[in-house]
């Protein structure tokens, strides 16, 4: 009986990725990833009916030696040339049996320095890739793979006999039986739990049927090794944590070789298979999307392997003691909710984080949460667009504050759809999660100053540094509650979208909700970006020694308040529900924190003590010349203020950020300790 430790002490695992004839950009774009993310394997096909067809030649001459020379490669050869096949199609046996074997023959002549395995044939018990209705009893299937697997061993090759899809033990020993077994080194396994509807009625687990296959090897051919060929979890759902969990699932499961389908998700223009074009679990099988952003599971394989993998899913324990009542705070891992999480943490309070870790770096924030406060943090690690995934971390929710988002203008604009989902659709699910609850936990949202548009019909002044309102009650207050909505940008219209459900479940359903609409926050665990939270950026870059790209002038005005303050905004709000059910308040630091993005450099460059080298770009849609919030209703009715001053705010930042986030002895951080 042949070891199957080997994978599993290792963690060796590999990647399925079919590359379509012409995509020498794709390729080109995806195998550094392939490499880059760990794997040791990869899996693609070498169709003949491609080989054959125009261009066909030229494009395998490219792609068996580019991928052969970088990986240990497995090219999977199937399909017949429909000129060739009995029945016309590729999944028709040829009329020549032996012109397989012959294929395979010149496969190897010609390519075979390039890898050690050969795979005959991809799911042959699967209509779609074979017909066995002119096979019923796979004679002349057997007798085409049995020929090739004996000479391409015969010519020092290993032969893997391709896996049966949906598993199939009778089909397996049917191959022992007719000698097929006999003559490969390895058997393919296709399984993909949790994704199709076709295999949960029969999936016995990893375990049963593997065990099957063993027992039937072990008849038959004792030395020859199971090879999982293709397993993977469809995020369509958009349940990326899922996915990781079973990616290491995969990992541990007995067999020698283990192939992740797939590297990539198909573009939504690429038929899959013919039938099956409308289901949208064959276009999100991969760890990255066709537009190549990581999802979760290629993001921490890439940051640090199967060890950060391994890391990151060991947050994943909620442990809530029954009968208790939690606070929920999706985006809990991010910038805000982890500081609000701290807060409401530091008072005794049971905290459901839910988060999907999709922004780099946050799972630091849940981290740090869970080693200051221990069994009291209760991380979920799923996504707001996931309605089925979320529904039960609201059911005994006694408040749930909404800050979880898609948060970069940039990014909508690129991606509108997806921008979509998180904010428009992925509130709507945390509303019908509560409402389902039926416990009418308060919900509090976290909207934003870009409803109100551009405010184009502002008339500016331009001063030296900063633009200034000519209204002098704008100048002296900063926008209001009152001023009317004027969605700008996807980002916009999507948290805007947001905003308006929020307040109306307050009308429609009695559920106390309150909406804040925020300025620029910033302080302690923030990642920030020249997309989001461009305050921490600057000063992050500064420290690093690095330049920042300024979009406009650099003139814009904002009121950036520290987040101690917007937390304490939060909670009053969350303290008032009852007196403040549907309404809706802006938060910012307001006019005392009345800033320019030029005149927040100028502090930077005093607080590094050098100068911060700086571009400037085209104005971004949507740009707002001034936004300074009117928080004169929270003052007014909560009894809310700002406390931190913009300046002491940005060396309570820069100070932490040189304890926490660099352990280097850059001459910015020298110069930065000196001064502090």
């Amino acid at each position: 009986m042949t070891s199957t430790a080997a994978k599993s002490a290792t963690g060796e695992f590999g990647f399925v990725e079919w590359f379509r004839p012409g995509e020498f950009e794709r390729t080109e774009r995806l195998l550094p990833d392939i490499l880059k993310s760990g794997a040791s394997y990869l899996r693609t096909h070498l169709s003949w009916a491609e080989y054959l067809a125009p261009g066909g030649e030229e494009w395998f001459d490219w792609l068996i030696p580019k991928l052969g020379e970088e990986i240990d490669l497995l090219p999977c050869l199937h399909y017949t040339p429909p000129s060739l096949s009995r029945t016309g199609r590729s999944n028709g046996a040829p009329v020549v049996l032996k012109d397989y074997a012959d294929f395979v023959d010149h496969v190897l002549t010609r390519y075979g320095r390039h890898f050690r395995h050969v795979e005959l044939w991809n799911e042959p018990n699967n209509l779609l890739d074979w017909d066995w209705r002119e096979d019923a009893d796979f004679n002349l299937f057997c007798e085409m793979v049995g020929g090739a697997a004996y000479w391409a061993k015969q010519r020092g090759w290993k032969p893997v006999l391709g896996g049966p899809c949906p598993f199939d033990p009778m089909w397996l020993d049917l191959m022992g039986e007719r000698g097929v077994l006999s003559v490969v080194d390895a058997v393919g396994f296709h399984g993909f739990p949790g994704t199709w509807d076709s295999e949960e009625g029969s999936w016995g687990g990893w375990d049963m049927h593997l065990g099957e296959m063993r027992s039937i090897l072990n008849r038959h051919n004792p030395d020859a090794q199971i090879w999982i060929t293709e397993t993977g979890y469809s995020t369509w759902r958009n349940d990326e944590m899922e996915q990781a969990r079973r990616f290491m699932k995969a990992l541990q499961v007995p067999a020698d070789r283990l192939y992740w389908y797939s590297f990539a998700d198909v573009p939504p223009n690429v038929a899959v298979q013919e039938g099956l074009w409308f289901d949208p679990r064959h276009y999100h099988l991969g760890m990255v999307t066709h537009e190549n952003q990581p999802k979760l599971l290629a993001r921490l394989l890439m940051e640090g392997g199967i060890e950060r993998l391994q890391d990151v899913a060991r947050l994943a324990s909620p442990n809530l003691a029954s009968g208790a009542a939690p606070i929920v705070i999706t985006g809990g891992s991010g910038f805000i909710g982890s500081n609000l999480a701290e807060s409401f943490l530091a008072d005794g309070e049971d905290v459901i984080v839910l988060d999907n870790l999709a922004r780099a770096g946050v799972d630091q924030n849940l981290e740090w949460l869970k080693q200051h406060h221990g069994a009291k943090v209760h991380p979920v690690l799923a996504d707001v667009r996931d309605l089925r995934g979320i529904e039960a971390a609201f059911a005994d929710a006694k408040a749930v504050f909404h800050l979880a988002a898609q948060t970069a203008v940039t990014t909508s604009l690129v991606s509108p759809l997806d921008d979509f989902e998180a904010n428009a659709r992925g509130t709507i699910n945390v509303l019908e999660a509560v409402r389902k609850a039926g416990r009418k936990a308060p919900v509090i949202f976290a909207s934003t100053n870009k409803v109100y548009g551009a405010l184009e019909d502002l008339e500016m002044l331009p001063m030296d540094d900063r633009y200034v309102p000519a209204d002098a009650g704008v100048r002296e207050f900063g926008i209001g509650e009152d001023r009317p909505l004027s969605f700008c940008t996807p980002y916009g219209c999507s948290k805007g979208v947001a905003d308006q459900y929020v307040l109306d479940y307050a009308k429609s359903f009695d559920i106390p909700t309150a909406v804040l609409r925020m300025s620029c926050i910033y302080g302690p665990r923030q990642f920030g970006t020249e997309d989001q939270g461009w305050v921490a950026h600057f000063l992050i870059q500064a420290l690093k020694g690095e330049g920042v790209s300024i979009y406009g002038d650099g003139r814009q005005v904002r009121d950036i308040l520290h987040v101690d303050d917007a937390v304490g905004a939060y909670r009053a709000v969350h303290a008032a529900i009852g007196r403040v059910k549907g309404e809706v308040f802006n938060l910012g630091g307001g006019p005392q924190n009345c800033v320019s993005i030029l005149a927040v450099l100028r502090e930077i460059e005093k607080l590094t003590g050098r100068p911060l080298e700086t571009g400037f770009g085209e104005w971004r849609a949507g740009d707002q010349l001034f936004f300074v919030a009117d928080t004169r209703k929270l003052a007014d009715r909560l009894g809310w203020q700002a406390r931190m001053r913009w300046r002491s705010g940005l060396q309570h930042l820069a100070d932490w950020l040189r304890t926490h986030r660099f352990t280097d002895e850059s001459s910015a951080l020298r110069d930065l300790r000196v001064r502090a």
